[in-house]
């Protein structure tokens, strides 16, 4: 009897409803193993795919209907687990084991309970939580093709701070991604350059031919808030997941870079810290002691001292943001860091053991246009893209003047970074 307990208890981990097939309810057994077996081809049918086809098997990861299936499947097959291995427990008769095996037995059952039902319902918790952070984040727009080989993302990096009226972009990059190769390329645009020309067929063209115009310090930050005051002129904006501050924001980068804003992406610097701690703090090498505190204090709050730092999300967020005794070109640079620094710090393992935290701090972060069927695409070209060095170009003195830039100098500029050798032209 010790014997058979243990042949019942090993069988039903292995292979879920061979218990009950050979000692058992053979019809329950059955079920149990054509579930298990029905899994078993699942996996391997997902393992065929991520092998020939990795993009295929993410765009199928990250579709909310597919997610939602996975979450049913694996909550019932939790429960059908559950059922299984207390049946087989009840099947052993621990009664009629031997006295030294019976808390053995019973605690590889217990083991296998927690191991295989609590696995599968957590799974489904996290195809949960995957599904409702990718429908809140992203659109539901349909698949584009890139653009002379390239895809372009507008990253705004948005202050709305309780001492300010209204949302800032203080931060404003391109990030522009090879297609086939994921090679990157980051363009930074000062939030103080001044008189930005438009794309055509900008409304805002229409008002400012020339340039913007606004009197008296037209800085590109400013046209978010242009923009949210005048949201009559882009009226589909918020049918298409986006808004007039954004709109107004693309239509300059577009006229400052001469590239084409396929995508946004809004990143709220008020919940910035809780994706850095979810992440577990970044590291940053500071290259000199660096004062930090608003730009309006009399005294620093605190000092960065030189040299690498581990920094939690409060303190990457001083670190990207402050302009205590500094300039906008001075935290161009750092902001470039931090951004460099989170994502070396999103590593499949890192997500994956704070996949919760960093979902959730994420679905309050991040605001954007891509849509869902984009992600499989550009979760492969993020992949590809780790492996090669990122290639950065800073719209800012000495080589613009921001208070009366030349934008052939800058257009120049972008495609030289776009060409460089760390991000060769598509093929």
């Amino acid at each position: 009897m010790t014997k058979r307990a243990w042949w019942l208890v090993v069988l039903n981990l292995f292979i879920p409803g061979t218990a009950q097939m050979l000692a058992g309810n053979r019809r329950l057994g059955r079920f149990g193993v054509s579930a298990t077996f029905l899994l078993w081809a699942l996996l391997l049918v997902a393992l065929l795919v991520f092998l020939l086809n990795r993009t295929l098997l993410i765009m199928a990861a990250t579709n909310p209907i597919v997610l939602t299936v996975v979450q049913v499947l694996l909550s019932a097959y939790a429960v059908l687990w559950v059922v299984l291995t207390l049946d087989a427990l009840r099947l052993v008769r621990l009664v009629r084991a031997s006295s030294g095996a019976r808390p053995f037995i019973a605690g590889l059952a217990v083991v296998a309970l927690v191991a295989v039902a609590g696995g599968a319902a957590y799974a489904g918790h996290l195809a949960g939580v995957t599904r409702d952070t990718i429908s809140s984040v992203f659109d539901s727009g349909d698949y584009a093709e890139p653009i002379d080989g390239r895809y372009n993302i507008m990253l705004l990096g948005g202050d709305a701070g309780p001492d300010r009226m209204g949302l800032r972009p203080d931060s404003i990059s391109v990030v522009s991604v090879d297609a086939e190769t994921g090679s990157t390329t980051i363009v930074g645009l000062p939030r103080n350059l001044e008189h930005a020309t438009f794309s055509a067929g900008s409304p805002l063209f229409d008002v400012w031919p020339t340039g913007y115009d606004c009197g008296d310090e037209c800085l590109l930050g400013y046209l978010y808030t242009v923009g949210m005051e005048n949201s009559d002129l882009y009226p589909d904006a918020e049918a298409h997941g986006s808004n007039a501050g954004v709109e107004a924001m693309r239509d300059a980068v577009e006229g400052v870079t001469g590239l084409t804003m396929q995508y946004y992406v809004l990143i709220d610097m008020q919940g910035f810290s809780d994706l850095v701690d979810a992440l577990g703090g970044i590291d940053v090498t500071v290259p000199e002691r660096l004062a930090y505190g608003p730009v309006t204090a009399t005294e620093p709050y605190g000092y960065f001292e030189a040299g690498p730092q581990h920094m939690g999300g409060e303190s990457a967020l001083w670190y990207a943001r402050s302009r205590f005794d500094g300039n906008d070109f001075e935290r161009m640079a750092r902001q470039r860091q931090v951004q460099e620094a989170i994502i070396a710090q999103v590593d499949p393992a890192n997500v994956v053991t704070k996949f919760e935290a960093v979902a959730n701090a994420g679905a309050q972060v991040v605001k954007t246009d891509i849509p869902q069927v984009m992600l499989g695409l550009f979760v492969d070209m993020a992949s590809k893209a780790r492996g090669l060095p990122l290639n950065t170009v800073e719209i800012a003195p000495p080589d613009v003047d921001t208070a009366n830039p030349d934008f052939e100098v800058i257009h120049s500029m972008v495609q030289g970074a776009l060409l460089s050798p760390s991000a060769p032209p598509a093929q």
